[in-house]
């Protein structure tokens, strides 16, 4: 199976650990991923003006370029690209006038788009496609004795119409954390905003968030956290240096996307799992529970 793929700003610089552990795993998967060729920003957040029609034209070019290589879905990994480009394809697709005024806009564009290219992220490819029951079967070192709290943030099933799981209870990462062996820790913050680009002006917000969302998960007995979003990565691991500055009984946790548990279990080198790029270093942990 191919997949043509969109890895967004962030995976080719401070995320390349969401990226490189990913190729691997679908690899391992039987998966050909094939990077979108000429792939712009996806504009990074969802305009929600409905007069701000030039904002969509960034993730629709993408989806145009999905077309070029005759590809019928495109798949992320961002819950932030995710959620831009499927909310901007869903709005195109539902008003014609906005469909055509964005083919207009991109007269230069050899294809004229028509809404006909699927946006998914990779845990549906994972569930929908590839099947967890087929990923068990290629499990090479499960994630035994490892708890594992979720954290989903906003953008992976908000709002309703677009997202992957359930609003309010998402399982799908619980699930998969099951298939890999691992020990899923429920938490009543997984849903929870991280304070996003707060991040950048007030960090302190940031650090309060990141307060209450992984002592929420430590309390339930978690040994990491694993998260789908580079700014929520960044959020809740770069930034408990401010957190145990405001709060200092606050305890470190361990921040990994699910990709890199998702590579352990498969067997991919260590070197796929670029911990240099962690603030909190998940070595300790992983080694404890002989997973590295």
């Amino acid at each position: 199976m191919k997949v043509s793929y969109y890895p967004g700003c962030t995976l080719k610089n401070n995320a390349k650990n969401f990226e490189d552990s990913t190729i691997c795993s679908l690899n391992k998967l039987g998966i050909q991923v094939e990077e979108l060729p000429r792939w712009n920003c996806c504009g990074t957040v969802f305009s929600l003006a409905t007069d701000d029609l030039i904002h969509h034209l960034a993730p629709i070019r993408n989806l145009i370029r999905t077309k070029e290589t005759d590809s019928d879905s495109l798949m992320t990994l961002c819950a932030m690209c995710f959620n831009t480009l499927k909310r901007a394809n869903e709005r195109v697709k539902s008003d014609p006038e906005s469909l055509d005024k964005i083919n207009t806009f991109m007269y230069r564009e050899n294809i004229k788009y028509e809404g006909d290219v699927k946006v998914l992220h990779l845990l549906e490819l994972l569930r929908d496609e590839i099947k967890f029951e087929a990923i068990a079967q290629q499990i090479v070192k499960p994630l035994k004795g490892l708890k594992v709290a979720n954290y989903y943030g906003c953008l992976l099933v908000r709002p309703k119409e677009i997202g992957l799981d359930d609003v309010e209870n998402p399982t799908i990462l619980e699930t998969l954390t099951t298939v890999l062996g691992g020990d899923p820790i429920d938490f009543p913050y997984k849903t929870e905003c991280c304070a996003s680009y707060q991040t950048v002006d007030k960090p302190e917000i940031v650090a309060e968030r990141t307060y209450h969302i992984l002592t929420s998960a430590q309390s339930q007995g978690a040994d990491v956290v694993t998260v789908s979003c580079p700014l929520c990565a960044f959020n809740l691991d770069h930034r408990q240096k401010e957190t145990i500055k405001q709060y200092p009984e606050f305890k470190n946790i361990p921040i990994l996307y699910f990709t890199q548990l998702l590579a352990i279990a498969l067997g991919c080198p260590e070197d796929t799992l670029r911990f240099d790029l962690h603030y909190v270093d998940p070595k300790p942990i992983l080694k404890e529970k002989g997973l590295i």
